[in-house]
């Protein structure tokens, strides 16, 4: 077995990483910068390729070359976890500048889709491979302020709806919801002005409480339901919801 993350440098991301690693699961991550802490801990089991993922033609170029044919070359179980996204732009319909709404669907909506049908691809003799999105709450409910975050994971989960109806051999794939979780996005919630989104204090009062989930127990169960024989049975879940 082997896995593919996206944006393992840090929060969420780094935790599922070091999870599977943990695991002894190789791992190939993909970010802007590497993980250096990650590489120190586990020397043999990661690695890490340098890529833009909100830049699409960059990411192209890259799945063009040999370097996840050579990664999933003769591995007969493939993971694949999109966890890259950004929350930006925030705030009303009119202050959402337009190369900002470009960057965010680049990243939240395209790179996965383009590396789900890569490693489809590139996996098309292994005997389980698994796609799993992170998704979000507002993807299914919407809020004020994040409209293009909430349309670009609601695309994940459709994504995810019409890919299963394919039945492509061997291929499971789920868009997960993770609850909300003590990462730099919450922190960059909780920094955001009320004008720009209204429910701001609900986040502040969810850090206060103690209410937010740590990175690493969330990657545990992530990575438990990621890889049990439930995984796939619905194409949307909500890690909230599954059973420990």
């Amino acid at each position: 077995m082997k896995a593919i993350v996206t944006g393992h440098t840090r929060g969420l991301g780094a935790a599922i990483a070091e999870e599977l690693l943990a695991r002894k699961i190789p791992v190939l991550g993909l970010a802007r910068t590497p993980n250096a802490a990650l590489a120190r801990r586990y020397p043999h089991g990661l690695e890490q390729v340098e890529v833009d993922l909100a830049d699409s033609a960059s990411l192209a170029q890259w799945l063009l070359g040999n370097d996840l044919h050579r990664f999933l070359s003769a591995c007969p179980s493939v993971l694949l976890i999109n966890n890259a996204g950004t929350l930006q732009p925030v705030g009303p319909i009119e202050t959402q500048a337009p190369a900002a709404i470009a960057r965010a669907v680049a990243l939240n909506v395209a790179a996965p889709m383009m590396l789900a049908a890569a490693v489809a691809a590139t996996s098309a003799d292994a005997h389980d491979r698994r796609i799993l999105h992170i998704s979000s709450g507002a993807a299914r409910t919407p809020y004020p302020g994040w409209s293009v975050y909430g349309a670009t994971k609601a695309a994940l989960d459709h994504h995810v709806r019409a890919v299963a109806l394919d039945h492509s051999p061997a291929l499971r794939i789920c868009s997960l919801a993770p609850g909300v979780i003590d990462t730099a996005m919450q922190a960059e919630i909780r920094a955001t002005p009320e004008t720009l989104f209204p429910l701001r204090a609900r986040f502040d009062a969810l850090k206060r409480d103690g209410a937010l989930a740590a990175p690493e127990d969330c990657a545990r169960r992530l990575v438990d339901y990621l890889t049990s024989d439930r995984f796939g049975e619905t194409p949307l879940a909500d890690l909230r919801e599954l059973s420990s």
